[in-house]
């Protein structure tokens, strides 16, 4: 494989599972030193072994990063472990509830904001001052929820806009600085939260997904992973403050359409990625020992 990621230090949120996992293996076969960061539950040492075993080089990371103390000392211990720091993936996020809005708990959806949104924001801020130094780069992960919304699940949406917001934001601010920021939006991808045994999508919801794009499945993580390879590369050093979307068209589709799909484009490639979290995830919400209200007090 080509080594695009040569010589470049990464931080992965959400790096143990799904979509994260997958990234973190990319990057480590493009040639970069990956730091895989998750909550203390998350399997971040297993991943980061696993590409150790495989020859690259990583370790794992575990902690709040919504708190901005526990952010900036996963950007120090990058420092002091790889000595710079070249792309930062905002991957972590959570979908832990669906429901009508009106039945919709407001501790899923504090919980949303928290992992979703104030993640992004402490990652970001902590990590800038080392980006501007590399002129590196900032991946966030949006979703093509925050450009349509979703039904039953209308936070999930918000937060996601505002991450595309928010990092737009930052590439009009951080040009000044040579940091690009880009946005990547799946759509409905073969993970924990897309099915009803794994997350919390019930029967109908996890036909309508696969259905409703053009392509007529859902997108490998491996899939997602690829554009994340390009937007850190070299390659896309004219790359800013754009959305790219991998969501199998499903932003521009008119109705159930993946029915009338071409048998082509239903079967799901060959993985070469070995993952072993990829049905795992953020489908529950799952607290740490800190109290609840330590966290209120960060929103």
């Amino acid at each position: 494989m080509e080594r695009r990621l040569e010589n470049k230090v990464a931080i992965v949120t959400g790096g143990g599972t799904g979509i994260g996992e997958a990234i973190c293996k990319k990057f480590a076969q493009a040639g970069a030193k990956v730091v895989v960061a998750g909550l203390p539950e998350d399997p971040v040492d297993d991943v980061a072994r696993e590409i150790t075993e495989k020859g690259g080089i990583a370790f794992g990371f575990q902690g709040d990063l919504s708190l901005l103390s526990e952010a900036r000392a996963c950007i120090s211990e990058t420092i002091a472990t790889f000595g710079k720091l070249d792309i930062l993936v905002n991957n972590a996020g959570v979908f832990v509830e669906t429901n009508y809005l009106t039945d919709y708990s407001e501790e899923a959806f504090d919980y949303m904001i928290k992992n979703n949104i104030k993640t992004t924001f402490c990652m970001s801020k902590a990590a800038l001052p080392e980006l501007q130094k590399t002129k590196g780069n900032i991946i966030t992960a949006g979703s093509e929820a925050g450009v349509l919304g979703i039904a039953k699940n209308t936070p999930y949406g918000g937060t996601k806009a505002f991450n595309t917001a928010f990092t737009k934001g930052l590439a009009a601010e951080q040009a000044a600085f040579g940091v690009r920021c880009n946005v990547v939006g799946p759509g409905p991808i073969d993970t924990a939260w897309t099915h009803k045994e794994t997350g919390p999508m019930d029967e109908q919801m996890e036909k309508t997904n696969s259905q409703a794009n053009l392509l007529g499945r859902n997108a490998t993580p491996e899939e997602v992973a690829n554009v994340y390879l390009f937007l850190a590369s070299d390659e896309a050093s004219y790359v800013t403050g754009a959305l790219y979307m991998v969501d199998g068209g499903i932003t521009i589709a008119k109705g159930a359409v993946g029915e009338q799909a071409d048998e082509f484009f239903k079967k799901q490639p060959a993985d070469n990625l070995e993952l072993k979290h990829g049905k795992e995830g953020h489908t529950r919400i799952r607290l740490s020992a800190k109290p609840m209200v330590e966290y209120y007090e960060y929103l």
